[in-house]
Formats: structure tokens, C-alpha cells, sequence
């Protein structure tokens, strides 16, 4: 509110002395006061707070205010100085989007390639693969890439990845063949095929392996496919109504089993998890 009012260096004083006596509890303190410091210029300021004890909480806005300035060399130095000096993972998770932003997909998989077979939560393959779905020869680059390796106990993502990018250069047979040789245990094989022909530009045949099937879940994609034809009175008619869609969300409850019990990793591939 200070800030607002114009009074940006008494808002930054206030905050400021509560950093500096740990009179906080959450993280967003941090953000809150580094992004404040950035909004005005304090770059000094900022840098002596995004290298101190709170490193993994700020470096990465200081990075970006940087960035916001022109001085994209810089921030690329500070964020591998700080990985030579501590290889965390959200220091390699923010380097490897930068330099994917910037057009350099081979540097930035080199510099995730350590994380791309950790587990979900700090895997840094998915982070590098969803900017690139509608750009799919850098996907199939970086899927091809000697260094990239599946998710930990997640492979199938890798192998639809690859099948919607063949699919979005026009390889659709390439594309069905490959989610077939690696068929995802929990999804109706014809709305992954009709997704495949969609991604592909094949609206028309789409919508054909859709309308025979009779789901719920087909009829969704169907309208959603119909909708981009242009066909907007058959997509009304084709969606399910809100009664359906609960009652098939009811009986999917229902049929719910027991989890599976977990690996010895403690993971669990079925549902419920």
C-alpha cells in the first residue's frame, strides 16, 4: 500500500528491516521484498539479498531483474556461478528455461540433463518439454537428444511426447505407431488416436474415429474437434450435459479399487494413487 501511495522507499525500509531481523515466516516475505527492490531499481540491494542465507529464494528474481534490463549475460553468469558453487536444482530448473528462451535448446539441455531422471517433483525434462508442444521439431530434437532420458518411473510421457510431435510435423502414422508399441494403461487407445490425427491437421478424421465411440469422454473430444471445424451446432449437440458428466464422474468413484501397493521406491504407477 505504500508503494501505491508513492511512498516506494518507506514501504522498502519497513520490509527491509524485518529481512534483516528474520521477522518473517514464509518465503513470499522474501519474494515480496526482492521483487520490490527489482520494481525500483535497487539492484545493489538486491544482489546482496539473492546472495546471501536466502539464495534459493531470490536468486532467481535477482537473475530476472537483470534480464528485464538488458543484461542477459550477466544473469546467465551469476545462475552457473551459483550452480558451480551449489548445484541446486532450482538453480539449473531457472538457467535451463532461460536459455530455452532464449533459443538455445542444446545449452539448456546440457544444463538440465543431470535432472531429467529425478523424480516428478524436481525433474527438469518437463519443464524444457511443454514450451516446445507447438514447436514440435525442437521437441523431437530434445527427445532425440543423446542426454535426455525418460521421467523416473514415467517413461510412457516420453513416448506420447514423441508421438504428438511426429504428429505435429505431419508423421501421423509414425505418430499412432509409436503410442501403440507404448500404450498408456489408463487411455481409451481411439482418443489418443483421434488426438494424434487432430494435432496432425486431420480434423476430419479426427472426428470420425470419435463418433463411433460414444463415451463421454469421446464426446468431449469430439466437441472440441467439431468446434475447431467450425461445426458449432453438431459440437452443442454432441456434449455431454451436466448430468452426464456427473453420473459418469459418479460411476468412475465407484469403481475406484484399492491403491496398488507401492514399488520399493514407494511409488505407485495405478490409480488411486
Amino acid at each position: 500500500m505504500l508503494e501505491r501511495a508513492g511512498r516506494a522507499a518507506e514501504a522498502i525500509r519497513i520490509l527491509g528491516e524485518d529481512i534483516a531481523g528474520r521477522r518473517f515466516f514464509a518465503q513470499n516475505t522474501l519474494a515480496a521484498y526482492a521483487e520490490l527492490l527489482a520494481r525500483h531499481g535497487l539492484l545493489d540491494e538486491l544482489r546482496e539479498l539473492a546472495t546471501g542465507q536466502d539464495a534459493h529464494a531470490v536468486l532467481h528474481l535477482y537473475a530476472d531483474a537483470l534480464r528485464d534490463r538488458g543484461r542477459a549475460e550477466d544473469a546467465e553468469t551469476v545462475m552457473r556461478d551459483a550452480i558451480a558453487t551449489d548445484d541446486w536444482v532450482g538453480y539449473r530448473a531457472w538457467l535451463s528455461s532461460a536459455l530455452l528462451q532464449d533459443g538455445r535448446l542444446d545449452d539448456a539441455i546440457t544444463v538440465a540433463e543431470p535432472g531429467f531422471s529425478w523424480y516428478d517433483c524436481s525433474n527438469l525434462l518437463a519443464p524444457l518439454v511443454h514450451p516446445l508442444l507447438d514447436r514440435p521439431e525442437e521437441l523431437l530434437h530434445l527427445l532425440e537428444h543423446p542426454l535426455t532420458v525418460p521421467h523416473h518411473g514415467h517413461e510412457e510421457f516420453q513416448h506420447w511426447w514423441r508421438a504428438h510431435a511426429l504428429a505435429g510435423l505431419g508423421r501421423t502414422q509414425e505418430a499412432i505407431a509409436t503410442v501403440e508399441a507404448h500404450p498408456d494403461p489408463w487411455t481409451d487407445p481411439c482418443i489418443v488416436r483421434a488426438g494424434l490425427l487432430s494435432t496432425a491437421g486431420l480434423l476430419a478424421a479426427a472426428a470420425t474415429e470419435l463418433r463411433g465411440r460414444g463415451t463421454i469422454k469421446a464426446r468431449e473430444e469430439l466437441f472440441d474437434v467439431l468446434v475447431q471445424q467450425g461445426q458449432a451446432a453438431e459440437a452443442i449437440a454432441v456434449h455431454p450435459t451436466v448430468a452426464e458428466q456427473r453420473a459418469d464422474k459418479q460411476r468412475a468413484a465407484e469403481a475406484k479399487t484399492e491403491a496398488a501397493p507401492p514399488r520399493e521406491d514407494g511409488y505407485s504407477l495405478e490409480p488411486p494413487f
